[in-house]
């Protein structure tokens, strides 16, 4: 839960519509402290169980948000979520809220000097406070950029107050490249000509390729007359660069890539104008192609090297059918079985372009590789209880391998087949059970079978199969094995490793 949700929820605001308009305005209402050059303060009426805990008046009102401009210095230099209201600040903030308008301090020598009190309104009920506090400076600016972006704040508060902003069916979550206030901004008229552009507006169109003056044209004719028609143009852009929709879209001429967003702005229900925010997401873009292009190459490369290992599984097994003898045979089968194990690895990895590996699905096919080369005069249950989890690729094919020549070994000498033939239809029945237990960065497997067990005295044994999960546990996970006796009988191997928390 974040801490919004948090601060609300202790007030007793708890009706989910209203939480999540709150969420939404704050997670945009950078765009507003930006363009009026001030901080902005989210307050709340105190609820009635922490007014009895901390004593507060009833109309006493809480900060429950704080967003600090970009474009200018702050007014709170330290953070005052949480606090709650002076006798001076209730009052003001009381009026914005019993009449439903915006209120404006006087310009007195108080904190409150020139500030402003907004009522958030959803649905017709107020449901927090929003006050803008802006230096002095910064309210008697006269370059024509400064009058644009404080009326365009001012436009974005009215309708906060009339409870048309935010807008809910702009699309959630930021992008990489979203544009900002200071990468440009083009103010439109309800008809869709250019009112205003800021100075860094007219240089993203000069780079998309625009020569001469953009004010007083239409936009849509502007970039329209811009864009390359190589591809199919996003259907969203007419309205876009109309200010009709409150959507992101982006356009490319050449290398360059332009990412636009439309805010229209609408006064007692009718659509006045809009705000577009645009920047040159050129570089951003490139970047991002070139991380796919590298995704793509490492998904490429383990595809090719589960493809190459799995040849050569398929010439072990070819190389196992001319062999007479036993010992050679069962030994290119235990090789044939190890490199389809690291196959599997590099099959999951190939599937996605994250840096850890889905650990359960390596698990069961392993599970299921490990049945298929088992003796057909041993039918052994294998399952998996419980899951692993994400696992780094760089621990994912040595714990496979350890996992799997436990799993084997529990076969093979937890339910040993006799030299002696078995009678028609006699096979040997058993079960063994991977149980993954995680804690944080720490991982303990138990590989449990109720075979034979282990006799007393008697360790784990010295063969190859054994050589490589201690030098895999020991040497390449950096963790610990041990080999006990299973209640109920049977053996138990216990591993212990710690995970790496890097990302590759």
């Amino acid at each position: 839960m974040s801490l919004l949700s948090d601060l609300l929820a202790a007030e007793g605001i708890v009706d989910e519509e209203d939480v999540e308009w709150l969420h939404v305005l704050v997670g945009d209402w950078q765009l507003i402290a930006d363009l009026s050059f001030a901080d902005l303060v989210l307050w709340v009426p105190v609820g009635d169980e922490a007014r009895r805990a901390q004593g507060a008046s009833e109309e006493d009102f809480r900060i429950i948000a704080h967003c600090r401009p970009t474009t200018g210095s702050t007014v709170y230099p330290h953070d005052e979520v949480g606090s709650i209201s002076s006798v001076e600040e209730r009052e003001f903030l009381h009026t914005a809220m019993s009449e439903k308008r915006i209120v404006i301090s006087p310009e007195t020598s108080t904190p409150l000097s020139g500030a402003e009190a907004v009522p958030v309104v959803r649905a017709g009920r107020v449901v927090a406070l929003l006050t803008r506090h802006t230096e002095e400076s910064r309210r008697t600016g006269t370059s024509r950029l400064e009058r644009y972006y404080r009326s365009c704040a001012s436009m974005l508060l009215s309708m906060i107050a009339e409870g048309e902003f935010p807008d809910l069916s702009a699309p959630s979550g930021a992008r990489r490249g979203e544009p900002r206030v200071g990468d440009g901004l083009i103010v439109l008229n309800r008809e869709g000509r250019v009112r205003y552009a800021s100075p860094n507006g007219v240089s993203v169109l000069h780079r998309l390729g625009h020569e001469g003056e953009i004010e007083g044209r239409y936009l849509a004719e502007v970039v329209s007359g811009l864009i390359e028609q190589l591809r199919p143009v996003d259907e969203t852009l007419p309205l876009v660069l109309t200010g009709r929709a409150p959507w992101r879209t982006e356009v490319e001429s050449g290398r360059v890539s332009v990412s636009l967003r439309a805010i229209p702005i609408k006064r007692a229900g009718n659509r006045t104008g809009a705000i577009i925010l645009a920047r040159d997401v050129s570089e951003v873009r490139r970047r991002d192609r070139e991380l796919l292009s590298r995704d793509a190459m490492i998904r490429e490369m383990h595809h090719r090297v589960k493809n190459n290992l799995q040849t050569v599984s398929a010439l072990l097994r070819l190389q196992t059918r001319r062999m007479s003898s036993p010992e050679a045979r069962d030994a290119l089968q235990e090789a044939m079985r190890r490199v389809s194990i690291i196959a599997v690895v590099h099959d999951v990895l190939s599937q996605g372009i994250e840096s850890e590996v889905d650990f359960d699905e390596v698990v069961d096919k392993g599970l299921r590789l490990t049945r298929e080369l088992a003796s057909p005069q041993v039918r052994v249950t294998l399952s998996r209880n419980g899951s692993f989890g994400p696992i780094s690729s760089g621990d994912a094919t040595g714990l496979a391998m350890a996992l799997m020549e436990l799993v084997t070994n529990a076969i093979e000498h937890g339910f040993p087949v006799t030299s002696e033939p078995q009678a028609p239809g006699e096979t040997v029945l058993g079960i063994v059970t991977v149980t993954p237990e995680r804690d944080d960065d720490r991982l303990r497997v138990t590989i449990a079978d109720d075979g034979v067990g282990l006799q007393p005295g008697e360790g784990p044994g010295a063969g190859l199969g054994t050589q490589i999960v201690q030098s895999l546990i020991a040497n390449d996970l950096g963790g610990s094995i041990q080999w006990r006796p299973r209640e109920g009988g049977g053996t138990e191997a216990v591993i212990d490793v710690p995970l790496r928390s890097d990302r590759l």
